[in-house]
């Protein structure tokens, strides 16, 4: 395929931004949002420069709103889906007969898993999460309406679908496969939210603690939104503007959130750091593990791909706030597991690995460790199939892709359609029998 190879030299000549990145890193400005702000620089002596990193969710730090619900012993997700969706924090009777709401919502049609789920399971959840979601178009009896209010029970119903949908399509993998000589399938418990709902559907006996819920919820929380530039949401956005219904909106976005490169982060961080305990003897050893670490930048081990998962971010440089608040929840879970000997690990590399790649390569700007780093680890600890691991960020971010459906739907009103360069030159046809 080497006809298809596009010289590198003619991005910089054309000033073309690839991956609409400038050659700083800068994202192009394609959009506005009232959703949510991504802050990885502040303005000092007029000029910008790297700071803290900050996450808002409808103008509110999402720090704060963890500190909130922490102060207050609750569950949250609920609550972060009212706000990205309705622009304002509920009081107590709203958020109440909001839950009510999600719960009506959840129930599947008729004979759904005997008939969609577990007949011709996929051994890549996101592709039956996806199936699912356009299966359910049909079962709609008004699927291609876009006006607002109908489209909003759309998002909700999918909102409040998308834990059976991913838990149930497990079970029929594993069933399906052989890994498990049962199937069973719990019922959503009204009296639980969705954390607690995800680990109660996914576990036989339907046990969990408090703090494996409580951090579950967390996660969920963190991966809700992360603006409108994300590749997912963009795609929603995308995909919303031609007019299309939100079935098929939500099932691209699903397309790319199974990207290595995108949702699917996490898992290549778990496989790393299989890798780096199967290589690593010491794991108290800085110096062992800043050489192992070297390896698989020089692209000498783990998948040869030359890169430290979960370190950088196309915006953080300084901190992800994702990866530091879900930090400290997981050092508590890993006293509860009694697996500090990993949390030790993870902190160490996440201390190293961005030393080891400031040193090794040319940076234009910092790196820090992301929110995989630690989700990873979080759903490891929580006793999670890998499988389950970006269907578990597709039922968080289905919130934030919600709400960027309307409000692209709202605002937008034209089809986006971004330019491409031509740069192949004009050929002459020739007959078959001259060539």
């Amino acid at each position: 395929m080497e006809n298809c190879k596009i010289d590198p030299n003619l991005y910089i000549e054309n000033k073309v931004y690839r991956g609409l990145r400038d050659l700083n890193g800068n994202g192009v400005l394609t959009g506005l949002t009232e959703i949510s702000d991504v802050v990885s620089r502040k303005t000092v002596n007029g000029e910008k420069v790297p700071c803290e990193g900050s996450l808002y969710y409808r103008g509110y730090n999402i720090k704060d709103i963890v500190g909130g619900l922490m102060s207050d012993n609750r569950f949250g997700f609920e609550e972060v889906i009212y706000l990205l969706l309705f622009a304002k924090l509920p009081t107590d009777d709203e958020l109440a007969e909001f839950k009510k709401l999600l719960f009506s919502y959840r129930p599947l049609p008729n004979n759904f898993v005997r008939d969609i789920i577990m007949k011709a399971s996929s051994t890549d959840l996101m592709n039956s999460l996806a199936r699912s979601v356009l299966t359910l178009y049909s079962y709609d009896p008004n699927p291609d309406s876009t006006e607002i209010k109908n489209v909003l029970n759309q998002c909700l119903q999918l909102i409040a679908r998308l834990p059976q949908l991913a838990v149930y399509g497990y079970h029929a993998y594993n069933y399906g496969t052989k890994k498990s000589n049962s199937f069973f399938i719990h019922e959503p418990d009204p009296t639980l939210s969705t954390a607690e709902n995800i680990l109660y559907m996914l576990r036989l006996d339907g046990k969990f603690t408090p703090l494996e819920a409580r951090v579950l919820d967390i996660a969920l929380i963190l991966h809700a939104e992360h603006g409108g530039g994300n590749n997912s949401t963009f795609t929603t956005h995308v995909v919303s503007s031609s007019g299309t219904d939100t079935y098929s909106a939500i099932a691209a976005a699903l397309g790319s959130l199974k990207g290595p490169k995108h949702g699917g982060a996490n898992m290549k961080v778990s496989a790393m750091f299989d890798d780096i305990k199967a290589n690593v003897k010491d794991w108290e050893d800085e110096a062992e593990i800043s050489a192992y670490l070297t390896k698989i930048l020089h692209k000498e081990a783990f998948d040869k791909a030359g890169l430290i998962y979960g370190i950088g971010h196309a915006i953080y440089s300084v901190s992800d706030p994702r990866a530091q608040v879900l930090k400290g929840f997981v050092k508590e879970l890993s006293n509860e597991k009694g697996l500090n000997k990993e949390y030790n690990l993870y902190s160490k590399v996440e201390k190293l690995a961005p030393e080891i790649i400031t040193k090794e390569r040319k940076m234009y700007k910092g790196v820090s460790a992301n929110v995989d780093f630690y989700s990873g680890l979080v759903y490891d600890m929580l006793d999670l199939p890998k499988e389950l691991y970006t269907p578990i960020f597709a039922i968080a971010r289905i919130a934030g892709w919600s709400a960027h459906r309307i409000e692209e739907l709202i605002n937008a009103g034209k089809i986006i359609r971004p330019a491409y360069m031509n740069v192949q030159e004009h050929l002459e046809y020739k007959p078959l029998k001259d060539r």
